[in-house]
């Protein structure tokens, strides 16, 4: 290793991460896991890389939480739960962060039947914004409970997984998706400014395509996919594990606010 190069360890640090059963999730879990962080693994539908982590981690490392994020109450369930099981493994501890990683992206325009447009936009909103808010809000309360002099806020760390889309728009069958997205980003932004006095800090990671089990397939079954990335590949998940990773280290406090991307220069096409 290079002299004066950083590993980044989370030996003791307690995180949440959304839609752990699959893709950006679970490869986000995995590279928590790896550096020693205990991970609550939240799924809803496809308990399977979730299972998965939690049966090579271990029950002292991780609890898996199923909850279904178009549902408020369950929402503020999951947190509660979260922070319960966090507890239970250190006498007095706490969540130490948080990812909202969980989204849904139905297709459907304006063509499309009245009833459909209105179900998609309606559970794109409860899904992708409104749970993402409302699981900061329960991050915010508790991060902000008192540290460990009883004096100052303990803090915490928020990394929201955003999008391209939020900057670029998305196809009229996804428009849903690009104006959940781009109101993530405008959330990080206002929980940054309104609680860094509090010790919290508050990113976007904004991918491009990523080479998932649920995009795997259209990338390959369309030869000009990835014509618009001067890489010409999709991202692995775990190069966006990695950056969330980074962002939740404590390296870069001073990024609070920030959306990183991470589509290959996809910037203009």
């Amino acid at each position: 290793m290079r002299a004066g190069a950083m590993m980044i360890t989370f030996e003791g640090k307690n995180f949440l991460v959304t839609g752990a059963s699959k893709g950006i999730g679970a490869a986000t879990a995995h590279v928590l896991l790896k550096a020693g962080a205990n991970v609550a693994l939240h799924w809803h539908n496809d308990e399977a890389q979730a299972a998965i982590l939690a049966e090579t981690f271990g029950p002292d490392r991780t609890h898996l939480f199923r909850a279904d994020l178009g549902d408020q109450q369950a929402v503020r369930g999951l947190f509660v739960d979260a922070v319960k099981w966090a507890q239970s493994l250190h006498g007095a501890g706490r969540l130490d962060g948080i990812v909202n990683n969980a989204a849904t992206m139905p297709y459907s325009g304006p063509e499309d039947a009245r009833a459909d447009w209105d179900a998609d936009w309606d559970q794109v909103w409860r899904v992708n914004v409104r749970a993402v808010a409302d699981l900061c809000r329960e991050a915010v309360l508790h991060f902000r409970e008192s540290g460990p002099d009883g004096n100052r806020p303990a803090g915490g760390m928020i990394v929201n997984i955003a999008s391209r889309a939020a900057f670029r728009g998305d196809m009229p069958d996804a428009m849903h998706y690009a104006a959940s997205k781009g109101a993530v980003v405008a959330l990080t932004r206002s929980l940054a400014k309104g609680y860094a006095q509090d010790g919290i800090r508050a990113y976007c990671v904004a991918p491009g395509w990523v080479r998932t089990d649920r995009v795997a397939s259209r990338i390959d079954e369309s030869p000009t996919a990835l014509a618009e990335i001067p890489m010409g590949a999709a991202a692995p998940p775990e190069e966006v594990g990695n950056l969330v990773a980074f962002l939740l280290s404590g390296l870069a406090h001073h990024a609070t606010g920030a959306t990183i991307d991470i589509n290959g220069a996809s910037y203009f096409h």
